[in-house]
């Protein structure tokens, strides 16, 4: 009987960083030091800006070299390039916080999707300024926190859920059509680690129902961005877009059906590559390694 291959431990590092002659030889020597072998590596060169993206996955042969010890060498590596940098256990699921309000076909299938393994995250809570939805989440054994907003109690509702964040201690925010604009100061606390989804209509079709205003005008592509948030309303760093087309042949609820399917595989696919430490900001753009 064949003996199972023997399992090490694997982590993720990321790095940018002023592109220079030597960085990938760097990574590699400090790797090899440190008895890791190399699983995946991908890379970019931003030429126009000069700067250098680079993700690599590997294991470790050495028990001794714990995650901590990896961190504290791989320290002088960054600090000769100037770069900014993580190391993540290529294991380890990030606790993400979901909002929602009333349409929860994004927050079904992520819940569906972390239950069955398929994303690499936990859900501890959620979060919602309706109370629709507190059955689905308990359905999943999950918290559900009801926050009310209104003008006067947006400044409550928006410490109780950074409250949340500190102490349920969330690595990221996705915002499954929660239908509330958060303030920049909440914005730029979750920077590159808060990510929304919405319809490619805009600015096409603002406001409410906007694929019955897309019916009405007979459009033949739906669609759907996830990007992360900021304080400039749908305008943060794009991680994932996908349109489908349709056609006169389908029913104003039909393509609602339609665009809600397209949504939550666009939201899935960026949860996901955010949580395997795929994507890496790029001032204004992100590079994603799949």
């Amino acid at each position: 009987m064949t003996e199972p291959a023997t399992r090490y431990p694997e982590y993720v590092l990321t790095i940018v960083c002023p592109d220079r002659p030597g960085i990938v030889f760097a990574v590699a020597s400090f790797l090899v030091h440190s008895s890791g072998n190399i699983l995946e590596s991908q890379q970019y060169d931003d030429r126009l800006e000069q700067r250098f993206f680079m993700r690599v996955q590997f294991e470790v042969y050495d028990a001794a070299m714990t995650l901590e010890r990896l961190r504290a060498g791989f320290e002088k590596v960054a600090l000769a390039s100037d770069m900014t940098w993580q190391m993540w256990d290529a294991e380890a699921k990030y606790q993400t916080l979901v909002m929602v309000s009333k349409d929860g076909h994004c927050l079904n299938d992520l819940l569906y999707r972390q239950s069955t393994g398929a994303l690499p995250i936990e859900i501890p809570a959620i979060v919602s300024n309706h109370p629709d939805l507190e059955r689905l989440a308990k359905s999943y054994g999950i918290s559900f926190h009801h926050i009310p907003v209104t003008p006067d109690t947006k400044a409550d509702a928006e410490a109780e859920l950074m409250a949340l964040v500190e102490s349920l201690g969330i690595h990221l925010v996705v915002l499954a059509r929660y239908m509330q604009v958060l303030s920049d100061e909440v914005c730029t606390a979750l920077n590159g680690r808060a990510i929304n989804i919405h319809h490619s209509f805009l600015p096409s079709f603002k406001g409410a129902k906007p694929y019955q205003q897309a019916f009405e005008r007979g459009v033949k592509l739906v669609g759907a961005t996830a990007h992360y948030v900021s304080p400039d309303l749908d305008e943060g760093p794009i991680i994932e877009q996908d349109v489908l087309r349709v056609d006169h042949s389908l029913s104003g609820a039909q393509l609602v059906a339609a665009g809600r399917d397209v949504e939550s595989q666009v939201l899935c696919r960026a949860v996901r590559w955010h949580a395997e430490t795929r994507v890496l900001l790029n001032g204004n753009r992100t590079v994603v390694f799949r």
